[in-house]
């Protein structure tokens, strides 16, 4: 049985989802959709597939597509994620996953009552250098957690350019923030590596107050681009995270953990991908040194792609969705799944309500 997705979004959904999809055996795209006829057909043309759609409520309708590839905008995206569910297709669903609490509590009410699989698009786990980190942790390589860091600090808006084609994240109705994009990939990759999170406190602003265009124009945002957050894990561990997507001469990408035996440390110089991110540990006493994750980390024998591919998201992407596609025909456990982008959602509120409040939060507050 060929399992058939159609994607919505010729931008990046084409460009980086498309040969994840096309890298998994049992799979083929054969769908696009945009908001409109003209460059949804023009999309199906440059991309090879067979059907154009320009009503993304009617590809989640259509019994030909098993899969629907959601990326545009949180609001934009929320009736269409609903529509998938009451249908009860696969869903393959953009981070962040909800626009806001709200979104994410409907998108759980209505997952209750349908057969679907969901993922988020947050695959930062499936990286060779976080892979084997993972596998460094469970093996006690740092000893007992003591503490650490993680911040994912990037410029998009220090220096704007017309032509990027997220401008819209000044959109203060769209759904999204430094900390609920950039950090919504952060607390994924934390949350599995560390469990889950009792409590925290956060400050999230707006520091950067206009985008200065070249040409002189000036767009004044309406999304915080700038948290701090302190988070207590049920564990008992505490880290801090920075998250920013306007910090110039920006430095990227970093988890830091130290432990009783040792620390392991993660690091890319923007949002982390295959190639990029390199893991350095050391033991006490010692010095860090770079550790190659082994090949079992950077290639699939079920997935047509390895950590070199030119797109680079599209690798740890495809095996993100191989594992969808697994736990859509009973063979394991897709990750991370939709009960996972609840825990994650619960986490940005609570960020949220710190903030407003200036307190500490129990993540237990929202239910």
């Amino acid at each position: 049985m060929t399992l058939r997705v159609g994607i919505v979004s010729a931008g990046w959904g084409a460009f980086a989802h498309l040969p994840a999809w096309r890298a998994i055996p049992g799979v083929e795209v054969t769908a696009i959709c945009t908001s409109r006829e003209e460059t949804a057909k023009a999309a199906q043309q440059r991309l090879g597939l067979s059907r154009a759609f320009w009503d993304a409520e009617s590809m989640c309708a259509d019994p030909d597509i098993d899969i629907v590839d959601l990326g545009t905008r949180p609001s934009v995206r929320l009736p269409m994620v609903l529509s998938a569910l009451k249908q009860d297709k696969h869903i393959y669903n953009a981070s962040p996953h909800a626009p806001d609490w709200a979104g994410a509590k409907a998108i759980a009410a209505t997952l209750a009552s349908s057969r679907s699989i969901g993922v988020v698009d947050a695959f930062s786990e499936y990286l060779p250098a976080h892979r084997q980190m993972q596998a460094m942790l469970d093996d006690g390589y740092v000893g007992d957690l003591l503490g650490g860091s993680c911040h994912l600090n990037i410029s998009l808006f220090n220096q704007p350019d017309k032509r990027f084609p997220y401008n819209w994240f000044a959109d203060g109705d769209a759904g999204v923030s430094a900390v609920r994009n950039n950090g919504s990939h952060a607390l994924y990759m934390l949350t599995h590596l560390f469990g889950p999170v009792a409590e925290l406190v956060a400050d999230d602003a707006l520091v950067l107050q206009q985008w200065v265009f070249p040409d002189g124009d000036v767009t004044i945002p309406q999304n915080n681009d700038y948290a701090n957050v302190i988070l207590k894990f049920v564990s008992g561990l505490t880290m801090t995270m920075q998250i920013s997507w306007s910090l110039p001469l920006h430095d990227g990408w970093l988890l830091d953990v130290y432990g009783t035996k040792g620390r392991l440390r993660a690091e890319a110089p923007t949002f982390p991908t295959a190639r990029d991110c390199r893991l350095f540990g050391g033991k006490t006493g010692g010095a860090m040194e770079e550790i190659v994750p082994p090949t079992i980390f950077r290639t699939d024998p079920d997935v047509e792609l390895d950590w070199q591919a030119e797109v680079q998201p599209s690798y740890p992407m495809a095996l993100s969705m191989c594992a969808m596609v697994r736990a859509i025909y009973g063979q394991g456990k897709a990750s991370p799944d939709f009960v996972r982008a609840l825990e994650i959602e619960r986490l940005q509120e609570a960020i949220r309500l710190s903030s407003k409040e200036r307190r500490w939060v129990k993540v237990s507050e929202f239910m």
